[in-house]
């Protein structure tokens, strides 16, 4: 199997620089990298250029058009039998790609998806979000893992698909704001086979501080309620919590400041709620910093999720504005 890499770049030259170090240790050697800036103003050519002798990597200039367009670009010009996604603040694993290979010989899946962890040279920051988008009390309960809501849906910072799911399927139709669940409906929905690689783990660095946190979860919100205009029925109950946990905790500190009973039990559940996480959070990283900040990065994910979906859940679907 040869591989094609594929990933996107927009104003991001040091983390390239990270992630093509992790691909240069691949234990598989069948594989091509293609990197494309994406109109950034802060380009990585040279970086990426730096890496020629010790890659087979192909570097790409091209107008701002967004991360799902900007791999279509990367799929058009790709020579593999398999075309893997990742994301530019990703680091890969040395037996990344030997473990896809081993596993599509085995059990073949015209597209796949994998897990995220953190790296042990994450920031306790990062650590915290890590866990916060991989925790089961958070959204991070029902996505890329095998008890998933429904359908299994990768997610592009860690998804492969076929040359045959390209040919058939063409690449992303939107660029952004859940480009890629609508990409997996789409290649379901085409009857191709598609699965969880438990092993094919990347090391996903996301945001840094907890502000860009809140503003990748709050479009996250919002691109729930953009997969619902394409595909109505994937709009679960579940997808809901966020929102309704960002209103009980408005309720609660309103009818904490008007001095209202019920307020208690609103006091009880968050306790409640904030030991959980607490302590989840300490037996995963073996750290009471981390598990402290587990807390203010889950709260900061599900609140700004909340609020993103209601915004567009009033916008798009109850006046119907584009």
């Amino acid at each position: 199997m040869f591989f094609s890499i594929i990933i996107p770049l927009y104003n991001r030259p040091q983390e390239i620089k990270e992630l093509l170090e992790t691909l240069t240790l691949q234990t598989y050697k069948q594989f091509e990298v293609l990197v494309i800036e994406d109109g950034s103003v802060h380009d990585a050519e040279t970086i990426v250029n730096s890496f020629t002798d010790r890659l087979n990597v192909r570097y790409f200039k091209k107008s701002n058009e967004g991360q799902g367009f900007t791999r279509n670009y990367g799929f058009e010009r790709a020579k593999g039998d398999y075309f893997i996604i990742f994301d530019s603040d990703c680091l890969i694993p040395a037996n990344y790609l030997e473990i896809v290979n081993n596993s599509l010989a085995t059990n073949y899946l015209d597209a796949y998806g994998g897990p995220d962890g953190a790296h042990a040279s994450f920031t306790p920051t990062q650590k915290a979000i890590s866990y916060s988008m991989t925790s089961p009390f958070t959204t991070g309960g029902i996505r890329g893992n095998k008890k998933a809501i429904g359908q299994f849906h990768p997610r592009s910072f860690n998804m492969g698909v076929s040359r045959q799911v390209w040919e058939k399927a063409g690449g992303f139709v939107i660029t952004r704001l859940g480009e890629d669940i609508e990409y997996s409906i789409r290649i379901h929905s085409l009857g191709f086979k598609i699965g969880l690689i438990p092993d094919a783990i990347v090391y996903h660095k996301r945001r840094t501080n907890f502000l860009q946190f809140y503003k990748q979860l709050h479009f996250f919100g919002r691109a729930r309620i953009n997969i619902y205009k394409f595909f109505p029925e994937q709009l679960k109950l579940v997808h809901f919590f966020p929102a309704a946990f960002t209103l009980f905790i408005l309720g609660t500190i309103v009818f904490n400041l008007l001095n209202w009973q019920i307020a208690q039990l609103g006091n009880f559940i968050l306790a409640l709620i904030i030991l959980l996480i607490f302590f989840h959070a300490w037996w995963k990283n073996k750290s009471a910093k981390i598990a402290f900040l587990s807390i203010i990065a889950a709260f900061t994910q599900l609140i700004a999720y909340g609020l993103g979906f209601m915004q567009d859940f009033w916008k798009r679907v109850i006046f119907n504005r584009s």
